[in-house]
């Protein structure tokens, strides 16, 4: 590449097989040894010095960084490409004023998630060389043979043998090489989906059945192996049926894990498998309403991890597809506000359930800091931590309060750059007179209590983690989420409505995407719940 652009190339590699090479593929000169690259490079340079050095090494040691400052003219640049040691000589360094940089793969670009993942190209006005176009000129040279590639290859492996040629760039092996291929079949095997047999006799997949509760999870990061999945399998009468992920190592290692009966990375084998009655899904927000539709679509239960979707165009679509069935055939569908199912949760509504005059609940939550590059940041991804977390706790006040909102009203804490949008200060105002605070916090301790709730009125206060209580309780999460499943599990099963009503779903959802607009603009946002439901059921919105 260097030759191409016209560059005079000088090297060095301490194994002389490797320089020897370099000069067949185009060097000017090459040589074995420091003292002898020291003369070559002020020989071919006049005296001056190189202009640039490229270091490709792998040591600790710090003797290419210091041997590059000796040959290189004042203001040259030094790039370390490999890992070396920097234990750069600061004299020789300084009276040269030599530019050191540290290259990072592929160029402008690298490690950008609006560039690598959203597909945002940097303007070429401004940025020439970025790492697609880089790759693009990288090829463009292939094309035209002005670069050899094969030469530095010394080892080939077919994908099976690949653990092999990780034992050799590993060091296990010790033979010597310079580029190590992995090879593919000329023709891949298209099918996405694995089944696993068990080494013992497995009974076949159970056909589902309107009773029966056969799983198809889409989705299985941490939280859905972590959390989700064991409360699943821990669960009574469900039977796991196919699991699917974006990547197959993923999806192979979860089926095995939990015991599916197969993997898959495409999620149509899901909704389309007549072995399956229930959706459960389990992936990154922005993928919710689109799966849920697809899932309802099918004619599927649905279980969906919170939140239900990230915006009100998305809850609209979802709205006019729930309400397409008849009531006799519909599906079940559930979001996974889990906080309402928690054996203290069930306690505290029965308690309260003697009161009949307006609540005043105070909801406190030491969510802890997040990286603001997490992509539950990412407005488009995740939709923020409102969004995909103060959903909960909207519901579990709807829950508590027996009313829908009908009024937020939300403020942010100042920012002073370290946080994401997620110190929040909500109002909620009740249809029945009842009013709520919820506190979504993430700059405090995160030793301290995640949760505390107090709820006030009739005489009476309910507190979770203080010392005024009528009753008093920590949540423990595994029976929240196994409480919860159960719950949804027993609905499939004997045929009845899903645990949480649809309209108490949506208006936690919409009263939750209002909040957002009460953090932007600073005032209050109603909240009308049936109109919202008939509004999307009519002509006058639109689901593309």
């Amino acid at each position: 590449m260097l030759k191409a652009a016209g560059c005079r190339v000088l090297g060095m590699d301490i194994v002389a097989e490797r320089s020897e090479l370099a000069l067949r593929l185009g060097a000017d000169a090459t040589c074995a040894s420091p003292s002898e690259f020291r003369d070559l490079c002020f020989e071919h340079s006049r005296g001056r010095g190189i202009d640039a050095a490229l270091i490709t090494a792998e040591t600790p040691s710090s003797d290419p960084v210091n041997l590059a400052g000796e040959i290189a003219r004042e203001r040259a640049v030094i790039v370390a490409v490999g890992t070396v040691g920097m234990d750069i000589q600061r004299k020789l360094y300084y009276e040269k004023e030599l530019d050191f940089r540290i290259s990072r793969s592929y160029g402008p670009g690298r490690y950008d998630t609006v560039y690598e993942q959203k597909g945002r190209d940097y303007p070429i006005g401004y940025i020439r060389w970025t790492e697609n176009r880089n790759m693009e000129a990288f090829l463009h040279l292939l094309a035209e043979a002005k670069l050899d590639v094969t030469s530095l290859v010394t080892h080939r492996f077919p994908i099976a043998r690949a653990q092999s040629a990780y034992e050799i760039i590993s060091g296990q092996r010790k033979d010597p090489f310079l580029a190590v291929v992995i090879t593919y079949p000329e023709r891949i095997n298209q099918n996405q989906r694995i089944e696993l047999v068990a080494t013992n006799t497995r009974p076949l997949i159970p056909l589902a059945t309107p009773k029966s509760v056969c799983i198809g999870i889409l989705g299985a990061g941490v939280f859905a192996q972590g959390t989700l999945l064991p409360a699943i399998k821990n669960a009574n009468g469900t039977e796991l049926i196919g699991v699917c992920t974006a990547t197959g190592a993923r999806s192979r290692h979860a089926a095995g894990k939990f015991g599916f009966h197969y993997c898959t990375t495409d999620d149509t084998e899901i909704f389309n498998d007549p072995n399956v009655n229930t959706v459960v899904v389990a992936t990154r927000h922005n993928l919710h309403s689109t799966q849920v539709l697809a899932a309802l679509a099918s004619g599927k239960h649905v279980f969906c991890e919170k939140p239900l979707c990230l915006n009100e165009d998305e809850l609209i679509a979802i709205v006019r597809a729930y309400n397409h069935a008849s009531p006799e055939s519909r599906s079940l569908l559930m979001v996974g506000f889990n906080r309402r199912f928690a054996p203290m949760a069930v306690r505290m509504k029965r308690f309260l359930a003697a009161i009949h005059e307006p609540l005043a609940m105070h909801y406190r939550i030491n969510a802890g800091y997040i990286l603001p590059d997490h992509w539950i940041n990412d407005p488009e991804q995740g939709g923020g931590r409102i969004i995909g977390e103060g959903c909960h706790f909207v519901d579990f006040l709807t829950y508590i309060a027996k009313a829908p909102v009908v009024e937020v009203h939300a403020r942010n804490l100042d920012n002073p750059g370290r946080y994401s949008a997620d110190n929040v200060f909500i109002a909620l105002v009740f249809e029945n007179g009842s009013q709520g605070t919820i506190s979504y916090l993430a700059n405090g301790d995160k030793s301290y209590s995640k949760e505390r709730l107090e709820v006030f009125g009739g005489g009476a206060v309910v507190v979770r983690h203080g010392r005024k209580q009528t009753l008093r309780s920590r949540w423990r999460q595994d029976k929240v989420h196994r409480a919860e499943w159960e719950v949804f599990a027993r609905s499939i099963r004997a045929g009845h409505e899903a645990p949480i009503p649809f309209n108490e779903i949506v208006g936690a959802t919409l009263a939750t995407l209002r909040i957002r607009d009460s953090c932007f603009s600073g005032q209050p946002v109603a909240v009308d719940v049936p109109a919202f439901i008939r509004s999307a059921l009519n002509s006058q919105y639109s689901t593309s």
